[in-house]
């Protein structure tokens, strides 16, 4: 059975080391002594459920620590050992198994596994007393002597079974799931109940039980997929039902989003992984459906016969690549901040986002449509307030699970989100942008974007909000809408699109002038936006980035739309008359900070230029001796499309 961790140790795992023989009884008291002290230092902790069983696990621990500190070791026989060694095991066991009870993310899952927990307790109690039963008792006074033989009788006759306050509390989680498979909400009354019985009283809490049951979902078997989604739906129904973020803002300052706006630290790692590998995407590239892979595994899963998108299962009918150059900075930028070339990923960072394409089972699908339509409710609110909370619960629900997302845009969410995207609270237009960018990464969210008339409030947001986070979101919105063809001409009609996203180019910030160069890219796929891109001024906004302080990433992506503009010849005219713009390009390619994907994008931008430039352009080349080295080399050690194109410009500066 999968188990989420609990640091190197699965939950309910209860691994013991049994001292060797050759240890004396002076260390190993002191041993034990530790042990029991360690054990002992949870009398603090809240145990939710199996109280009963909690507090005589810890009556017996003080009993034994009694007799560990009455005891004279050196007075021991050897036949000691025997009954030491027990309690050894015991109390490490009794320990793990405390600490499960008392991690505050685990109450649910304790909770629906009260047998098998009630069984362990029953387990280690007569381990205890049988330990007790053959120690030298005579070696401790009266008092510890009598004490010591009154628990080891009492363990013998502990009882096991779920305690009844328990079993009613699973009977709610139970028949909550039943509701839920059958459509029908369960009563909230009984959900409070039952978040008091579990000692959940917060979003905080709750949202720590839907973390653990997440990761123990992408850590578990296929048969038991469907129980732990419907728990951690279960969950996320109480959360977005029952409590509201209010004490979730006061522990982060009143702005529970700072975090998110910090480089580098705010990168969900599983973010940045292949769907299908499930390592970091070294060449991210986005495809059709709008899902992003790394370009040799989607490769090999087209090549395969596959052509269905592996995450949201969609048939593919173009499978051209887009490059994420979005994505492909995160990660380079994630890996120069830990001074690695590229991390391996470990198993806990492994997720394979197709699991939460379909729900797990009826039960989650319904907890899940339910808080959707509770939610879309409570946006349609008049108070700023209430809207504020759903908004930042919509974003949570929707931030990585794509079934989530389906249901909040069936749910009616899109056009509500929309509407608080002109909010003049800046949190509550914050929350809704984010929330929207979740849900336009989904096909019906970016349909719905769309479709009532979300474009043009969109690109407000760009032109007129004064909070960057929720300016970088719309831009990114228009990102994901990029990806699809045939919103790329609809966005290029709206008269400020393009000229807003130039102008970030210029004056945005850095994740800014990142989104609008990766959107620019995405609309310049659409013939009718070329001219209107051109005519923005993007092409001396991108070469100003060739060069500028934003060196690396931001001048490999401008490169990259650089070489698009190139391939019509009104682009390559573009290009030609900015000044220096052959010793521009060529400087970029030499360049040792510029990496093989922005060579190869500026061989690309080279030949077009010499294609649709002419003689003249060429003839720029042929006297610029400095290019050839690291054209030969990309004809080598590049791709094959790189380098054909680098043998092929070669070919066009040897002619005579």
């Amino acid at each position: 059975m999968s188990n989420a961790t609990t640091g190197s140790r699965k939950i309910f795992s209860l691994p013991a080391v049994t001292p060797s023989t050759s240890v004396n009884s002076v260390s190993l008291i002191h041993v034990l002594s530790l042990l029991a002290d360690d054990v002992l230092a949870l009398r603090g902790a809240a145990f939710p459920v199996h109280r009963k069983y909690a507090r005589e696990a810890l009556r017996q621990v003080v009993v034994i620590r009694e007799f560990l500190a009455d005891v004279v070791a050196e007075a021991l026989p050897a036949s000691a050992f025997v009954g030491l060694a027990e309690l050894h095991v015991a109390l490490q066991k009794l320990g793990h198994l405390l600490r499960d009870l008392a991690r505050p993310g685990a109450r649910l899952w304790v909770l629906v596994n009260s047998d098998r927990v009630s069984n362990n307790f029953r387990a280690l109690f007569r381990s205890v007393a049988t330990a007790l039963e053959v120690l030298p008792l005579g070696a401790a006074s009266p008092e510890v002597m009598e004490l010591v033989q009154l628990v080891a009788e009492q363990a013998w006759k502990a009882e096991g079974g779920t305690l009844p306050s328990d079993a009613l509390a699973a009977r709610i989680v139970w028949s909550a799931l039943a509701l839920f498979e059958n459509g029908i909400e369960p009563d909230p009354i009984d959900l409070n109940d039952l978040m008091e019985h579990l000692q959940i009283r917060s979003w905080s809490d709750c949202s720590e039980e839907i973390t653990f049951l997440e990761d123990l979902f992408f850590d578990c078997e296929e048969n038991e997929a469907a129980s732990i989604g419907s728990l951690e739906a279960l969950m996320a129904y109480c959360r977005a039902t029952l409590f509201d973020a209010d004490d979730h803002n006061k522990r982060t300052g009143g702005n529970q989003f700072k975090a998110l706006h910090r480089p580098v630290n705010h990168v969900n790692l599983d973010d940045l992984r292949c769907p299908i590998s499930l390592e970091l995407m070294l060449d991210p590239v986005t495809i059709a459906t709008g899902q992003t892979y790394d370009r040799a595994s989607i490769s090999k899963w087209l090549k395969s016969g596959c052509l269905t998108c592996p995450v949201t299962g969609k048939k593919l009918t173009d499978t051209t690549f887009v490059s994420n150059y979005a994505v492909q900075h995160l990660v380079e930028q994630l890996c120069a901040s830990k001074n690695l070339s590229f991390p391996e990923p470990n198993s806990k960072q492994k997720r394979d986002g197709s699991k939460t394409a379909t729900p797990p089972s009826s039960a989650a699908a319904g907890a899940m449509k339910m808080a959707a339509a509770f939610l879309v409710r409570k946006l349609a609110f008049p108070t700023s307030l209430e809207q504020r909370r759903a908004a930042f619960e919509v974003r949570r629900l929707s931030k990585s699970n794509v079934f989530n997302r389906a249901c909040l845009v069936e749910a009616g969410a899109v056009p509500w989100l929309l509407h608080l995207s002109s909010s003049m609270d800046s949190s509550t237009q914050d929350n809704a942008m984010a929330a929207l960018l979740n849900l336009s990464k989904h096909p019906s969210g970016a349909r719905a974007i769309v479709e009532v008339g979300g474009l043009g409030l969109v690109v407000d947001v760009i032109r007129l909000t004064f909070k960057v986070e929720a300016q970088q979101n719309a831009v990114a919105i228009l990102f994901y809408l990029s990806l699809v063809e045939e919103y790329r001409a609809a966005i290029g009609d709206l008269p400020e699109a393009i000229p807003l996203l130039v102008e970030l180019m210029r004056e945005g910030s850095y994740r800014g002038k990142k989104n609008a160069i990766v959107t620019i890219f995405g609309l310049s796929l659409c013939s009718s936006n070329q001219v209107k891109i051109l005519e923005s001024g993007a092409v001396p906004a991108l070469m100003a980035l060739l060069s500028g302080q934003e060196k690396g990433n931001l001048a490999n992506d401008s490169m990259a739309v650089l070489a698009k503009i190139a391939e019509h010849p009104d682009g390559t005219a573009k290009i030609l008359c900015y000044d220096g713009a052959i010793s521009r390009l060529v400087e970029f390619f030499r360049s040792t900070g510029t990496s093989r994907s922005g060579r190869e994008s500026c061989v690309s931008a080279l030949l077009s230029l010499c294609v649709n430039g002419g003689a003249e352009v060429v003839e720029l080349l042929r006297s610029m001796p400095v290019v050839m080295p690291p054209l030969y080399s990309l004809v080598t050690e590049g791709s094959p499309q790189a380098g054909k194109k680098a043998r092929s410009l070669l070919n066009r500066i040897h002619e005579v």
